[in-house]
């Protein structure tokens, strides 16, 4: 390199040429923005389910980022995810959907449908032979990650049932909830 090539590296400590230049850094708005999504994708909500999930965390006791992690864990489809019988969390919304899943004896085809501690949920049995609940039968999606101690599972009867409301230490979702806070907060 040319001393005038070496000079002008180390006043500019990135590439030469219109490629050269590295991105901006993130603005908080951004950084709390992304956090918000990531949580949203892990459960494929929409916006607005959401927001009403953040209100409702508000008015629960302790703290609301917590609070909205364990009101999005209680939701029949990322419950119907954890045990073991969905393989991801749009498998187990679809299963929901067509109305594949009771809870109590009753079929809920919702996967909004907040679950209550001591509910039990089944899969449904006409559903029982179709090969994705043959599948979960023999344990082919619980070995994807470790069932929750809040959930009690039983794969060959395809059912299990919600022992108490889930911590969120417990609960295997990648996201900083303060940040989403702070996000519902502006």
């Amino acid at each position: 390199m040319t001393p005038k090539a070496v000079k002008y590296f180390e006043a500019r400590p990135y590439p030469p040429g219109e490629h050269g230049r590295g991105r901006k850094q993130n603005s908080d708005y951004k950084v709390r923005l992304l956090e918000k999504q990531r949580l949203r994708a892990q459960y494929d909500i929409s916006e607005r389910q959401m927001a009403r999930a953040y209100d409702r965390a508000k008015k629960a006791e302790g703290k609301t980022g917590e609070a909205l992690v364990v009101e999005l864990e209680r939701r029949l489809d990322a419950l119907v995810l954890r045990s073991g019988i969905a393989r991801t969390i749009y498998q187990a919304r679809q299963m929901v959907v067509h109305g594949h899943i009771e809870v109590n004896g009753a079929k809920v085809d919702k996967p909004s449908f907040r679950v209550r501690p001591d509910d039990v949920i089944t899969v449904r049995e006409r559903s029982r032979e179709k090969v994705p609940f043959q599948v979960a039968r023999e344990g082919g999606y619980a070995g994807e990650g470790e069932t929750p101690r809040y959930l009690q599972v039983n794969l060959k009867a395809l059912a299990f049932r919600l022992d108490r409301d889930p911590n969120r230490k417990e609960i295997p979702v990648i996201c900083d909830e303060q940040l989403v806070v702070e996000y519902y907060a502006r």
